[in-house]
């Protein structure tokens, strides 16, 4: 197994973190002006709207922790 995969997963994961935590930063801070952004294109409604991004974050939080999280665990728990 490649030593270095350890420290690749760690920081994909630290920036995935850093991602969605951006993410959340600008809906809570910015939610009115990214909801008038996207409704120039989309007809939604503010619930759909936050349900969308709330979902996406969900996913988005569930992906990079199955493929960075999991295998960066199992590698620091095999390598002692």
């Amino acid at each position: 197994m490649n030593p270095n995969l350890a420290p690749i997963l760690g920081r994909c994961l630290v920036i995935s973190i850093v991602v969605l935590l951006a993410w959340l930063l600008m809906i809570v801070f910015a939610h009115d002006w990214i909801f008038r952004f996207h409704t120039q294109w989309f007809d939604i409604s503010r619930s759909q709207f936050d349900a969308i991004h709330y979902a996406g974050m969900a996913f988005f939080k569930l992906l990079f922790l199955t493929l960075f999280g999991i295998p960066w665990v199992a590698l620091k728990m095999g390598g002692k």
